[in-house]
């Protein structure tokens, strides 16, 4: 089987220093972040670039993983991550952050797309206080559909522990972050592969009916899914994939772990933990096949 990750975080030193920048905690970036490191034990990755990249290649190659989607999570961090993907024999496929309510987006995406490499976009409607059908998402779309880009549109809870830990505030509104909100857009743009990550991160009847409503949406499995603490009645992950495999089918679910920093590195955990949800879930080896990279490879082949 060949396991290909569509979620994951780049988390490139331009990340952090963009996020230390705008911190209120004392002292110069530097020292917020050396200071984070020294509270938490992360590893805040230098300026060398390449070096981050293979760190992340080796990580791959120990949990045997062909290709994975990985995130430029700030567009300060896209020419990091453009270089890293350029140089990666084509195992890594990234994707940019993108906030539709600047007035330079669409400039950036043409960017992304023509001379950077990007092969999809990520966007955060709680985070930036838009709606997925907002007139100013429109030109983005449209270049996402040219390059035969997906669009990922984050839906539900949204918690960037990054910024907890850097004393920035919480932007997030959650009104902004409901799957339904994305069925306009989507029966709008049909030839546009829309993706709810973390099963819709708590809004999984939503998202459910948003992916029996339109064909080009998808849904991925990525993170903890710490929102299923949220629902009325109690679920688990194995009853989670069962009602998606009934709604999506094995062929619009996506595998993802949200993999993002280091020292914990690629969640193998998560991984495990998906695989053997699936196969509880009934799914069978065509089935996992499919979920697990299959979809992937198809969505963005080499």
């Amino acid at each position: 089987m060949t396991i290909q990750d569509a979620h994951t975080h780049f988390f490139s030193r331009p990340f952090f220093d963009a996020l230390a920048g705008l911190s209120p905690l004392p002292g110069d970036p530097a020292t917020r972040l050396s200071a984070l490191a020294d509270r938490t034990g992360l590893d805040i990755p230098d300026d060398d670039t390449a070096a981050h990249r293979d760190r992340w290649l080796a990580q791959m190659d120990a949990a045997g993983v062909e290709r994975m989607v990985t995130f430029a999570s700030h567009p300060a961090e896209a020419e990091a991550v453009a270089e890293a993907a350029a140089a990666s024999g084509g195992r890594l496929l990234p994707y940019t952050l993108v906030d539709p309510t600047q007035p330079a987006a669409p400039g950036f995406v043409e960017r992304a797309f023509s001379t950077l490499g990007f092969r999809g976009l990520l966007t955060f409607p709680a985070m930036h206080h838009f709606m997925p059908d907002d007139e100013r998402c429109h030109p983005l779309y449209e270049q996402a559909q040219a390059a035969g880009a997906p669009v990922i549109v984050h839906c539900g809870l949204l918690v960037v522990k990054l910024r907890d830990l850097l004393g920035l505030p919480r932007p997030y509104d959650l009104a902004f972050a409901h799957p339904l909100a994305l069925v306009p857009a989507a029966n709008r743009f049909p030839q546009v592969k829309f993706v709810l990550p973390h099963f819709g991160g708590g809004f999984l009847q939503e998202a459910l009916m948003a992916g029996a409503q339109c064909e080009n949406i998808l849904v991925d499995t990525s993170s903890s899914n710490a929102w299923m603490a949220t629902q009325a009645a109690p679920t688990d992950l194995t009853t989670v994939f069962a009602r998606v495999l009934d709604v999506f089918g094995a062929e619009r679910i996506l595998f993802g772990t949200d993999s993002s920093t280091f020292p914990r590195g690629y969640r193998t955990d998560i991984r495990d933990g998906q695989l053997a949800a699936l196969k509880a879930a009934g799914a069978d080896d065509a089935q996992v096949g499919q979920i697990m990279g299959g979809n992937l490879a198809r969505l963005l082949p080499a």
